[in-house]
């Protein structure tokens, strides 16, 4: 039987998943590495170190299922989006990996976004005008590296940096490059006002190929230590969002996947490019006809984790103390009894776009206990995912099923809330690891084991299933009205020094 890896390198760690060719997962494994912040608004990572972990990960998960080199048939690459590296001439980094959590070019974005320019360089892109995005950062790194920026030979993802290791060749896919700010969704090329903007050549960004394209003859020193034969077959893959979506089998366009780990996402997949008219939601290109839209959240499980570290019980051990939690919220009903909260402990991005935003409990009354705020955090997080959307539902069909992934999807009951909220059935596949399983299915698809990505809904088994109660349904709706009164009445003061 042939065996698929799946590599997908993330913000806080790089997974690597060995997967059999029916969908069987074999092994999983993992190395984290810490991310920098040496100045404030600084968020960046040591490209090496990085890299070992790739190595390393992939070197464990195939003794992990113990496989030899012959046994596996490709290998798919994926990873977070919106990191940039400065490459010099002599292809040595000059620079950290400047992450998508990196904020210090708030001020270029925001002058971008009041610009003339920026309404169309968003809707050519499909980029948000963001600090995360590397276009901004190419902005504050002109106005305030201008040495750095003179001497530049390349900018370039991580996962390029990992690719040109092994192979010394500069490549992109369609969905890292779309999330640069740099590349037109409708040409699929580097887009020239973006170019012009930045100051920058297409030679110094590395050539754009499609999601199935395939490299050989990786380096034998690499190869070997990771336990690879050096012409396996290394497709580019996409990003982890786009994977993210493959890998729980949410691809038809009424299908959308909502991932809430340590921030959230919402996304689906469409045939066309799809921007909105208020610049609120992304739009990344995959392959020649389809397309990524949706929004990500700065506030999904981090919010949790704040809670449980601040307000948790101190009788909980450290392996219960969400479930404890989780169980507090359980017994009060939804609404937390008039108490409700804004997430934004860390700004928010779609759909406000507001690095200024905070945290608000609203309706504290002397009758709230612990678990009404538990429960009161819980919809929160919820909330900011369901906010994203209602603005896609302005830009595409209705959605009929939810494909819940992450730590969130862990918990019955957050998944029942979900539901109840959203109006609508989720469906929570066995694989929690979507990304690097989405990786290992594209590279099947790409070596033609499956001749449809569709087909990868065969190989998903459910692991749960959760209806919506109606009557909670529309009684959240009504929430979520305050909710988002709440938040622009309250805009004006987050930006009040």
């Amino acid at each position: 039987m042939n065996y698929y890896l799946g590599i997908d390198i993330g913000t806080t760690s790089t997974k690597a998943i060995a997967v059999s060719s029916t969908g069987e997962v074999k092994s999983i494994a993992s190395r984290e590495y810490p991310l920098l912040s040496p100045h404030p608004r600084f968020a960046q990572q040591d490209p090496t170190v990085i890299f070992t972990a790739v190595l390393e990960s992939v070197q464990e998960v195939i003794q992990q299922a113990k496989l030899s080199s012959r046994d596996i048939a490709a290998v798919g690459c994926g990873s977070a989006m919106h990191s940039l590296i400065v490459m010099g001439a002599d292809h040595l980094p000059l620079t950290q990996s400047i992450t998508w959590a990196d904020t210090r070019s708030i001020k270029q974005a925001e002058a971008l976004k009041q610009s003339s320019n920026g309404i169309s360089i968003y809707q050519n892109t499909g980029t948000p005008l963001h600090p995360m995005s590397p276009l901004t950062k190419l902005l504050w790194m002109r106005d305030c590296e201008p040495e750095l920026f003179r001497n530049a030979a390349k900018f370039i993802s991580i996962k390029e940096y990992v690719l040109y290791q092994w192979f010394e060749h500069y490549v992109v896919d369609y969905s890292i490059a779309s999330a640069t700010g740099l590349f037109n969704i409708r040409t699929l090329a580097w887009d020239k006002n973006a170019l012009e903007l930045t100051q920058i050549r297409a030679d110094q960004l590395s050539e754009i190929v499609p999601s199935t394209h395939i490299l050989r003859g990786m380096k034998a020193q690499y190869a070997e230590m990771m336990g690879l034969d050096p012409d396996v077959p290394v497709v580019i893959g996409a990003s982890d969002g786009v994977l993210a979506n493959i890998g729980v089998g949410a691809i038809a366009s009424d299908q959308v996947a909502i991932t809430i780990g340590t921030s959230s996402a919402v996304r689906k997949i469409v045939s066309e490019p799809m921007t909105d008219p208020q610049a609120r939601t992304f739009c990344y290109a995959i392959t020649e006809d389809q397309w990524l839209i949706g929004g990500a959240s700065n506030n999904g499980g981090i919010v949790l984790r704040w809670f449980r570290d601040q307000f948790g019980l101190p009788e909980s051990k450290e392996s219960d103390a969400y479930d404890r939690l989780i169980e507090l919220a359980a017994s009060i009903p939804p609404g937390a009894e008039g108490l409700l909260f804004l997430p934004f402990l860390s700004g928010e991005r779609a759909p406000y776009w507001n690095a200024d935003a905070r945290g608000v409990f609203f309706g504290v009354s002397m009758r709230h206990e612990r678990s009404h705020f538990i429960r009161a955090v819980l919809e929160g997080i919820l909330f900011a995912a369901y906010s994203i959307t209602t603005v896609l539902s302005d830009l595409t069909e209705a959605n009929q099923t939810i494909l819940a992934s992450g730590g969130f999807a862990r918990s019955a009951i957050s998944l029942q809330m979900m539901a109840d909220l959203f109006g609508i059935e989720v469906l929570v596949p066995e694989v929690f690891e979507a990304s690097g399983f989405g990786a290992a299915v594209l590279a099947m698809y790409a070596m033609k084991e499956i001749d449809q990505l569709e087909k990868v809904r065969s190989m998903i088994r459910i692991r749960d299933r959760h209806v919506p109660n109606l009557q909670f349904s529309e009684q959240y709706h009504k929430l979520f009205e305050r909710y988002q009164r709440l938040y622009y009445q309250l805009e004006p003061e987050f930006s009040r020094d």
